[in-house]
This record gives structure tokens, sequence and C-alpha cells, in this order.
């Protein structure tokens, strides 16, 4: 390439002004992001508070229209996001990159890393799920739905567990390490702002300053609070039935088994504020041992069910389990049902809008603020131990659980020693229901409250994460611990959204809330994996000519005359 050329190649974009307000309650923040997010949220909040009705039929009807209208865009984007991921991982030249500047080590080991990570990202859904899926999958799946096999025989626990692991695995991991991959990438190099609009800078340049920029922010902070409700939702559900197996109370649980509005209301009381106050202490306090705690817990919890459980059981699915997933990943992850008319055809489109397409909304929903806690927690790493460390860690521990845990379930059921009491609870049940039939009461009941005490630090955990990433977002990727009175805030307003939406309809009112929410920001995932490519491709451009790509290197740079 001549002297001219190589001239004409400019460095990356290491400036991206957003015009944050400085001075009163809104110091330091983006005033065009905070208020707009606020008023959405709070207008979601009063609309499920005062118009329940109205609320709940709303969303029924919008959640059947965006779901079979974008199920196939949902299914194809989380299929080309994991791709891209592994691609830039795998390959030597753009896995060598690294987050950050040349030479920069990584702010946490990995052990806290790995903790973080997991425990933010996946825990909570994780314990409700680790019997709820393979069981409701042991029950129904394509395969029975099919005729091909039977339910609740032994023929149907290898499929059960090929689409677990689906749900569970790459597909989830790929789409968060993609989204904090794009954030961190650019945030740690080019000294951008560690916030959503930023990953965006590559492809669209300075114009993600402006209205663009707040209004792709705004979709982040909304899209984050719904799919964190999400999560909360299933954990205060099965919080509370773990509650009630403890003992506490039959105030807590009405007649058909759900929570009762005031078991709701005290159970987020409890865990916001609690989320609250470690939010208050940053991410290298509060959340840090409590993630560390959560893994610990967690692996007494997996070694109790490896010794006491169907242990050998367990990890015979989990051998086969990853070789049936890896073998048939191309085709579940690329298979979108469609309906012929036949009984069957619509049975088939419906278990794919009730599972796949509904993990994949809510995986793209929760993108946002696991993708920026993973940017946050992952400057220094290489983005191969950084794509490898976030997609394959936390996916094999998911499936170690769910196959020792799950399998051990599946295994008094088809032993006959459930006789059904397990796979007929409601899911935030089917863990309690397991420790009772596979242990003595006195001791179902100690690990019960174990499971419990785990419950706690992951959903607190999760919120503060949340929260402390909301604020960030606001804070136009500022310092999260200076905003204290807007950490009380989202708090507040994330307690509210998983109340009001658990008691005018249950988890599925939050679900499709989510749903909805989701739909947006999957636009926004698409062009970050657009952007990702092409920052990394002009920077593997530039550092072949000589050209710098960070925005340490580009101080006092000049190009050759």
């Amino acid at each position: 390439m001549s002297e001219k050329t190589r001239n004409q190649i400019a460095p990356p974009l290491i400036k991206l002004l957003i015009k944050t307000h400085d001075s009163g309650f809104y110091d330091g923040f983006s005033r065009s992001v905070t208020i707009p997010a606020k008023i959405i949220v709070a207008l979601i909040i009063m609309w499920a508070i005062f118009f329940p009705v109205s609320a709940g039929a709303t969303l029924a009807a919008a959640n059947t229209s965006i779901i079979s209208t974008f199920s196939g865009w949902y299914v194809y984007l989380v299929a080309a996001v994991m791709l891209v991921a592994l691609v830039l991982a795998i390959v030597p030249q753009t896995g060598s990159l690294r987050i950050g500047n040349p030479g920069e080590k990584a702010e946490f080991g990995r052990f806290s890393w790995f903790s973080m990570l997991f425990g933010a990202g996946i825990g909570i859904g994780m314990l409700t799920y680790s019997v709820g899926e393979p069981m409701a999958h042991f029950a129904n799946n394509p395969d029975i739905i099919r005729g091909t096999i039977d339910p609740l025989t032994q023929e149907a626990v290898r499929p059960a567990y090929v689409y677990t692991f689906l749900h569970w695995g790459l597909a989830a991991w790929g789409t968060y390490g993609l989204v904090g991959l794009a954030i961190g990438y650019v945030a740690y190099r080019r000294n951008l702002p560690l916030t959503i609009r930023s990953a965006l800078a590559p492809l669209f340049g300075k114009v993600m300053s402006g209205n663009a920029g707040h209004v792709v922010d705004i979709v982040a902070v909304v899209a984050t609070i719904l799919g964190v409700a999400v999560t909360m939702g299933l954990g205060v559900e099965q919080f509370v039935a773990g509650l009630y197996r403890l003992g506490v109370g039959d105030w807590l649980l009405d007649a058909e088994g759900s929570s009762t509005p005031a078991a709701i209301i005290i159970s987020l009381v409890l865990l916001v504020g609690a989320s609250t106050l470690s939010a208050l202490s940053g991410v290298g306090r509060g959340i840090k041992w409590l993630s560390n705690l959560n893994m610990g817990l967690s692996f007494a919890l997996l070694a109790l069910f490896a010794v006491v459980g169907s242990g050998m059981f367990g990890l015979k699915l989990l051998g086969t389990g990853i070789y049936d997933y890896l073998r048939t990943l191309p085709q579940t992850a690329l298979t979108l049902f469609s309906s012929d008319g036949s009984e069957t055809g619509n049975a088939l489109v419906q278990w794919q809008l009730d599972w796949s397409v509904f993990y994949w909304a809510w995986w793209i929903a929760f993108a946002p603020f696991v993708g920026m806690f993973i940017a946050r927690i992952s400057r220094g790493r290489t983005v191969r131990e950084y794509v490898l460390g976030v997609m394959l860690v936390p996916s094999l521990m998911c499936f170690a659980w769910m196959s020792l845990v799950g399998g051990t379930a599946i295994d008094l059921e088809l032993s006959g020693a459930a006789q059904g009491s397990i796979v007929a609870a409601p899911i935030s049940d089917q863990l309690f229901a397991t420790l009772a039939v596979l242990l003595d009461p006195a001791l179902a009941s100690v690990v019960s409250g174990l499971v419990v005490l785990l419950l706690m630090t992951y959903l607190i955990t999760s919120a503060d994460s949340a929260i402390l990433i909301v604020n960030t977002i606001n804070g136009a990727g500022e310092n999260e611990g200076q905003h204290r009175n807007h950490i009380l805030f989202w708090g507040a307003a994330l307690a509210f959204v998983v109340g009001s939406m658990l008691i005018i309809g249950g988890i599925d009112a939050i679900r499709i809330t989510m749903i909805i929410g989701a739909l947006p920001f999957s636009v926004v995932v698409a062009l970050m994996a657009v952007s990702i490519i092409k920052a990394i491709t002009f920077d593997l451009i530039r550092k072949h000519h000589g050209v710098p790509t960070t925005a340490l290197a580009c101080e006092g740079w000049q190009p050759e005359e």
C-alpha cells in the first residue's frame, strides 16, 4: 500500500460526547435518557396498578401478535449472534485482540469473574428451571408432539435435555457475550463511555452523541428493567414457595398455590431493599462478595445432589446431553416451526412460542444488563478469553446443574419413588418437591433453607447489578457509585414493576411485558453484531498499516507527511 493510501487510514473514534447535567438532582446524568426512561417505566407501573383489567387484556393481545409475527426474527437473530461471537473468538487475528490496551491485566481474578457473570446472568432462572425445564420437556417436547416417543418414559429423557441445553447454553451466553464485547471493546480500547450507544459508534460515528444515541440508551434501560423483572418474578415465586415449605405460614399461598399479594409485597421489600443497599456499595464490594457466596452455595448444593441424589444418572445425562446438544445444535438453532393447519403443526408452533421464542426474547431483554455488567468486569481480557469464558463456562455450569438436579427429579419419577408429585407440582415448587422426596423431612427442611438462602443471594445480586447498570447508562457511562438517589429510585421502580405485574397476572404478565420490551432492543443487538465486526476488522487493517487502534496509542500520533 502506498504512503498516500496509508495516511488515508484514520484512527478510530476516541471521543463520544454525551451531554450531561452539571448541577442539581441530575448532576452527572443525561436527562435526555434518564427522564424519558423513568417516565416510561412509571407509566407501565401506573397502568398495571390502576388499570389491571385493561393491562391484562392488552398484554395478552400484544403477546399473541408480537411473538407470532416476530418469532422467525428472534430465532435467526440469536443463531447469527451466537455464530458471530464464536467466529470472533476462534479466528487467531481477532481472538488475540485485547479488551483494553495491549498488555493490560484483568481487573478481577477468574473465579470472581466467573462468579459475577454467572450470578448476574442466570442464577435465579437456573434455580427455578433446574428441575422445571427438564421435567417439562420430559412430559412434552417436539418429539412427543409428533408421536415418535411417549411422555414421561425413558425414551423422552434425551430429547428433554436437547431442548433444555438449547435454551440455557451457547444461545443465551452468546447473546450476552456479543453485547458485552461490543460495549467493552470500544469502551476500554477507545475510551468511549461505558454505555449501550457506544457499541454502535463504529457503525454510526458521532451521530450516537445526539438523539439517536439517547433513543438507544432509553430502549436499553426499559428492556433491562423488564428483563430483570422476569428473573425477579421467577425468583420471588420460588422464594415464597420455599418459605411455605419451611412452614412460615399458610398465608403465603392462595387456594390455587400461587403467591398471595401480601407474600409478594413482603418478599420484594426484603429482597429489593437488600439489593439496593448492596448496589450502594458498588461492584467491587457488595456484588463481588455476594457473587462469590452464590458460587460457593451453588457448588455445595450441586455436591449434595451428586452424592445423595442420582449422581451417576446425572453425570451420564451430562455427557450424552452435551453430545446430543452439539450434534443437533445447527438444526435446532435454525428450526422455525410453521403450522400446516393440523393439530400437530399447531402444537409444534405453540411449543416453540412458549419455550424457544420466549427464551430468545428473554435473553435479548436481559442482554443490555448482563452485557453491560460483563463488559464492566472484563477489562484486560483478550477477545478469545472473553468470548470462550463467557460462553463456555457458564453454559457448562448450567448443564451440570440441570443434569444433576433435574436428572435426580426425573430419576425419582422414572423409578416411581416420586409417584408424580414432582411433575405435578408448580414449576416454582418442583425443586422443593424433589428435595421432599429425596431426603427425610428434617434434612429436606435444612436443604430447602439453603435453597431459600441461595435464592436470596441470587435475587439480591441480580437486582443490585441491574440497578447499577441502569444508573451507569443514565450517567453516560460514568462511575455508578456517585448517584445514590437514582439507585434508590430504580430499586423502587424494579420492585413496583415486579409486584404490580405478579399481582395482576402472575409471572405470565411479566413475561409478556418483557417480550414486548425486548423487540426494539433486538434491533439494537443486530446492529451491535455488525458494529463489532466492523470495529475489529478495521482495527486489524489499522494494525497492519501502523495506524493506532487504541485511545492511548492515538495520543500524540500524527500521520506521516
